[in-house]
């Protein structure tokens, strides 16, 4: 009874909720998103710079996080590079002085506050030019007035930034009187004009007072309370807004670290001044504001204008427009076609005539041109999520239960989705789906929850990635092995499914090819594949059994691989001469240079070879009837099977102890090439030495299985953010049912992806010999232009 309502509740769920309503869904929900995002930037407005200042909230206890953007972590190399040949001033109290040294210290980490608390403090940076000052001003008096007005007359250099606040000394000199917050007014209203003149040249900002923890004040700071601060910071607020609203020019009010205050100062030391944590938030707040315009920092949105359109991506819009009018066009005929060869009435008999063709054909053309329709609408919600600033984005914060929290529930879906197998082969068609599945969803939660900053699940997921490309060396050489297929047609298969999708995304993201690493990885590991069992002699399974001599020379052809990989993996010089040659250097360098293709290569360098032999040798041993893979049958007899499932249980469980106590990450993946094959057999093992495992499967998992490329290279830029930096945030002060709503979205639109790819490999790939070669020639046309344009695009660039 169970059972039946276990299968009824499976039934039921795909009755009512198909792939295909799923995504009209999807649809639906990205055209109101769009529309609420857009209509909120342009009446609330769009600038993140204003986010950034006066908004946002704590990840857990130190990571500030602004409203709708992401914050870079300068490093002092950046700050110097961004700070080149400027002169910064802070000018105001002791609390101004903190923000000082806090931002002095991005530059040069190694500086010691010191020196007299109230007096000027200079600092200069030889190596790039950089002055930073801070100047003594600890009231809004004619003094602060007249150093200002200084700036703005004359011949004296102004200062590229400046950075000013007051307010605590007036309180604390005056004992907090009525009369001091009205010349406080006073005064701040006759340097507004000036700060304005000085915003049309240069960066100003005014930093509002931050409260203060009241209980912790000594005697001689009572009057200072944090009902007076907020009537100084409401006067200032008001004043220079009113000055703004008169001139183009404007003083940026810094009023975040009021934000930051509120959830901090209790740490203070003596409740008026900021622990050191929250004086480096904010000093970096300031560095995202100024330095994000001119660094352009992946994961620092904040402040960044909307990149202009490059001419390849011109070109793309125009080809996806001109293939959504073409579809239209041909679409609206076919319909007036159809409609006149509709069923007519004769008038004379009354009797209803049918036509030969009741329904329209579909052409090659209109499939081609349906494709790619679909696919510029899919381009169009990339290039909204990832390059326009229409939706918000936000920084990953890891913490252990947003990663494995995720796991048992993608875990319990699997379980309630088992089923049988179909066949009980070892790594049969369904279980390898159902293994990719659930790895690309584990990385998938690795990936949003930030959680390579947790070594122990970094490794876990590192021999994911390595299982993959086991799968490629396991999977390519068997169907080689078996079918001793090396035609043409196969190899263009096999590359257009695997590059299709990233050379689209190269084209609309204006990214390199090797920017999606784990393509190019298991595409060049295919060609790998194929030419070492290609060369001659071809050793295929069928010309081994007529000579036993033929294993020998494949086990030699491997071993020539094995020692070519070696020999690669410890020579980086030649390895990246060979990559570096025209045109390979286009596709394997990333920011100037192929060392990420060849670390990302050398990290799983063996696993592939390991899928190889592995795959030979089952095979060998499957032709010879070594091994019972009958339905229910353990892999062995049960002493060896018992014997191998305790060696791989322990192997399995030693791995993950290892990988548990790595203390650094540099070591680590030193050994993990050679290590990460040891838990990939042993869970191979465990999956199919019982028989009663090997014969089901998650069909859930397999399902994400068979997307999993899609679901790999979408994540990019339509779940993840930045570059996958960061998070996508369509529900801005939801996260949760933002990730739900982003991650519907981002699994239907890599399904429709997975099927695009498919439709355009049936007509892009013929199986005719003369139409695939007609196909080539424009396809090497296609990637001709394209290196032309990416050189003409570069020039301009220079």
């Amino acid at each position: 009874m169970a059972a039946l309502a276990y299968t009824g509740g499976k039934r039921e769920i795909n009755y009512y909720f198909s792939v295909r309503s799923a995504k009209a869904l999807a649809l639906g929900a990205v055209l109101l998103l769009t529309a609420c995002h857009a209509a909120s930037r342009r009446y609330r407005g769009g600038d993140t710079c204003e986010y950034l200042l006066s908004s946002g909230r704590f990840l857990g206890e130190k990571v500030w996080q602004p409203h709708s953007c992401m914050m870079h972590k300068y490093k002092n190399s950046e700050a110097k590079n961004c700070l080149i040949d400027k002169h910064i001033v802070f000018i105001g109290d002791s609390r101004i002085r903190q923000l000082f040294y806090s931002f002095i210290k991005l530059i040069n980490p190694q500086v010691k506050e010191e020196g007299n608390k109230h007096g000027n403090i200079l600092f200069e940076d030889k190596s790039a030019s950089i002055k930073v000052d801070f100047l003594w001003y600890p009231e809004v008096n004619g003094s602060m007035r007249q150093r200002i007005k200084s700036w703005t007359e004359g011949s004296m250099a102004k200062p590229h930034i400046i950075v000013a606040g007051a307010a605590t000394w007036s309180i604390k000199i005056h004992n907090g009187s009525n009369e001091a917050l009205t010349q406080y007014k006073i005064n701040i209203t006759s340097i507004a004009p000036l700060l304005e003149k000085l915003a049309k040249s240069s960066d100003v900002y005014w930093v509002l007072q931050d409260p203060v923890y009241e209980d912790m004040l000594s005697e001689s700071r009572k009057m200072i309370t944090n009902e007076k601060i907020d009537a100084y910071n409401e006067a200032a607020v008001r004043i220079l807004n009113s000055s703004s609203r008169n001139s183009k020019a404007k003083v940026k009010v810094f009023s975040v670290s009021k934000l930051i205050a509120q959830e901090t100062i209790m740490k203070s030391a003596d409740g008026l001044h900021l622990p050191e944590s929250s004086r480096d938030t904010n000093a970096m707040i300031l560095m995202n504001v100024y330095c994000n315009k001119i660094m352009k920092p992946i994961d620092g949105s904040c402040c960044q204008p909307q990149p202009p359109l490059t001419l390849i991506q011109k070109l793309a819009f125009c080809f996806f427009t001109l293939s959504i009018i073409g579809y239209l066009i041909i679409n609206l005929i076919n319909r007036n076609n159809y409609r006149k060869n509709k069923s007519c009435t004769d008038l004379e008999s009354g009797e209803e005539k049918k036509p030969a063709i009741s329904t329209p054909n579909v052409s090659t053309l209109e499939m081609l041109l349906h494709s790619f329709c679909k696919l510029g609408l899919i381009m169009t919600y990339f290039y909204l999520c990832d390059r326009a600033n229409l939706f918000m984005k936000e920084n990953k914060f890891y913490t252990h239960s947003s990663f494995f929290i995720p796991i048992v529930y993608i875990l319990v879906l699997g379980v309630f989705y088992t089923e049988n197998t179909k066949e009980t082969k070892v790594l049969n068609r369904e279980q390898t789906d159902e293994w990719k599945g659930w790895m690309q969803l584990v990385i998938l939660i690795y990936h949003i929850s930030g959680a390579s900053t947790f070594l122990p699940v970094y490794m876990h997921i590192r021999v994911l990635v390595a299982a993959y490309l086991f799968q490629t060396g396991y999977g390519h050489f068997s169907y080689f092995w078996l079918k001793g297929d090396f035609g043409v047609y196969r190899v263009c298969q096999v590359l257009f499914r695997l590059n299709f999708l990233v050379v689209v995304l190269c084209v609309v993201m204006d990214r390199p090819y090797q920017f999606y690493y784990f393509v190019p990885l298991v595409t060049v590991w295919f060609m790998i594949i194929y030419a070492t069992l290609a060369v001659w002699p071809q050793i295929v399974q069928k010309k081994a059994n007529g000579n036993c001599l033929w294993h020998f020379g494949l086990l030699l052809k491997l071993i020539c691989l094995l020692t070519c990989i070696y020999f690669l993996s410890y020579s980086q010089g030649t390895f990246e001469k060979i990559f570096s040659f025209w045109p390979l250097s286009k596709c394997f360098e990333l920011n100037g240079n192929v060392y990420e293709w060849w670390f990302r290569w050398k990290l799983d360098r063996y696993v592939v070879f390991h899928g190889m032999l592995f795959a030979f040798i089952y095979l060998a041993l499957q032709k010879r009837q070594m091994i019972s893979e009958g339905k229910g049958d353990p892999l062995f007899s049960s002493r060896v099977s018992n014997v191998l499932l305790f060696i791989s249980v322990a192997s399995f469980l030693t791995y993950s102890i290892w990988a548990s106590s790595c203390k650094n990450k540099t070591e680590c993946n030193e050994l993990h090439p050679s290590v990460s094959v040891v838990q990939i057999l042993a869970f191979i093992l465990i999956r199919n030495i019982p028989g009663y495992v090997r014969s089901v499967y998650s069909s859930f998992f397999a399902w994400f299985g068979k997307i999993s490329l899609e679901l790999f290279i979408c994540q990019y830029h339509i779940w993840l953010a930045a570059d996958t930096k960061g998070i996508l945030v369509l529900i801005p002060g939801y996260p949760m049912f933002n990730v739900l709503v982003s991650t519907f979205i981002f699994v239907c639109v890599a399904h429709e992806i997975s099927q695009i790819t498919n439709d355009l490999a049936q007509i892009v790939v013929p199986k005719d010999n003369s139409a695939l070669l007609k196909r080539l020639l424009c396809i090497a046309g296609f990637f001709s232009g394209l290196l032309l344009f990416s050189a003409m695009q570069d020039q301009s660039r220079h």
